[in-house]
């Protein structure tokens, strides 16, 4: 989402690290193409004209100007005021005492809120027993797709049945809750196409009725400042504790994201990286002010590697390294593990540094080459994989038939496995087999 944001700040800050010595006039001058930048990127403008006035007043004075490294200093202190704008510290749900405590889920129609309601059930159940109910009476399936999801996730969902009043409904599933033994409910309540006094109404029968430990704001990424504009409203008129923005790997320009937390008051507390059930994640102002500059975040690719990577298979190719036998069935075990992580491109783009490939020709991340590894690896026999070895030139050819490439896909696939292999090879007889599965469990 940041994509074009992080390019150009780059760009700004490589000019001025690149001077040993800086000037008042330097700064403001990096300053004006960052307010271009920060506008060009959907920012509200007010908040823009804060963002550089502050980090103006930090940046000209005595001990950056005069510092030995000063440019990195200046990234410093815009580094640390994204983080500020956007809420400093991550922001967790607040359940309160009451048992089952009431989540309730508002935002406009289209912004993702029955989705975000089973991935955020999702995400809770970890802990807590959740129990998921859907409001809305006027989207046609609204309540069969909650119901679905519901099942994918092993939630709890409560069935209607012919009742048509949301918030009789929402009352009676409190209480089913309750009854049932379950410790949250999250309410997926109606939408509209634009805020209105039936819906506005509805809402404040539904809070007043069920108490609500956190409402949040379903913010849609991709609406820009519309989405700010409308998380304004319902926090005017029925009060929302954070929000949650959904279709953050899309390709807006994340304006929406730097400005809520300013203009809303309310912290963006988590936000949705995908279209599957398990791409929600807790939103840390920190490590996405790290990403728009470039820095990486590794915090969060352990994380999502930890979540991620099965702790059998990682073993198995630990044990693998050690003999030096890794096998063509082991490789295709671990692209299997890197491709529940998510993109290549996510993922380059959270180690430091390896963000700026996509800026070399020839070196953009391709998810599509991993999709083609793995059909001609799938392609082989068991014998096949364990013993790369037998692969002769007609076997290759029954490979690259089944696996709609071509003998050279093949060759390039073998030769390529070849040169890890001597790779894993020296770094197991290097003693750096633990110290590589640390880091990188896949």
């Amino acid at each position: 989402m940041f994509e074009s944001l992080s390019e150009k700040l780059e760009g700004i800050f490589k000019k001025l690290k690149g001077r040993g010595v800086l000037s008042e006039e330097n700064v403001n001058a990096a300053l004006r193409e960052v307010r271009m930048a920060l506008l060009e990127a959907d920012v509200n403008f007010k908040v823009v004209k804060d963002f550089i006035e502050d980090v103006r007043q930090r940046a000209v004075g005595k001990d950056v100007l005069e510092s030995i490294t000063p440019g990195q200093q200046v990234v410093k202190i815009v580094h640390d005021r994204l983080v500020e704008l956007m809420g400093s510290t991550s922001a967790s749900i607040k359940f309160g005492s009451r048992i089952p405590a009431p989540i309730m889920l508002v935002g406009l129609q289209g912004c993702g809120k029955t989705t975000t309601a089973a991935k955020l059930a999702r995400l809770i159940s970890a802990e807590k027993r959740v129990y998921l109910v859907s409001a809305d009476v006027y989207r046609p399936a609204a309540m069969e797709q909650l119901a679905v999801l519901g099942r994918q996730i092993k939630a709890g969902v409560f069935d209607a049945g012919t009742l048509r009043d949301p918030v009789r409904i929402c009352v009676e599933a409190v209480e089913q809750a309750r009854k049932d033994g379950y410790e949250v409910v999250i309410i997926d309540t109606a939408g509209r196409l634009h805020i209105d006094d039936l819906l506005m109404e509805e809402l404040r029968k539904i809070k007043e009725k069920v108490s609500p430990a956190e409402i949040l704001y379903v913010a849609d990424a991709m609406t820009g400042q519309d989405a700010v504009n409308v998380g304004t409203k319902f926090n005017e008129l029925i009060g929302i504790d954070g929000v949650i923005m959904t279709k953050m790997d899309g390709d807006a320009r994340g304006g929406a994201a730097l400005s809520l937390k300013a203009v809303v008051g309310k912290p963006v507390k988590f936000v949705g990286i995908g279209e599957k059930i398990d791409a929600l994640e807790v939103f840390h102002p920190e490590r996405m002010a790290s990403r728009i500059l470039g820095m990486g975040d590794i915090l969060s690719l352990v994380e999502k590697a930890q979540a991620t990577i099965d702790e059998k298979t990682a073993r198995e190719m630990q044990q693998s390294l050690r003999k030096s036998d890794f096998s063509l069935e082991d490789f295709r075990n671990q692209l299997k593990q890197i491709k529940k992580m998510g993109s290549l491109k996510d993922i380059l783009g959270m180690i430091p540094g390896m963000g700026k490939m996509k800026a070399l020709k020839g070196m953009e991340p391709d998810d599509g080459e991993l999709i083609k590894i793995s059909a001609i690896i799938d392609s082989m026999t068991k014998k096949e994989r364990l013993n790369y070895l037998i692969i002769d030139g007609r076997r290759r050819k029954r490979i690259a038939l089944g696996s709609g490439t071509t003998v050279q896909d093949v060759n390039r696939l073998l030769k390529n496995y070849i040169d890890i292999r001597k790779m894993m090879k020296k770094i197991s007889s290097k003693g750096g087999v633990k110290s590589l599965m640390r880091n990188f469990p896949f």
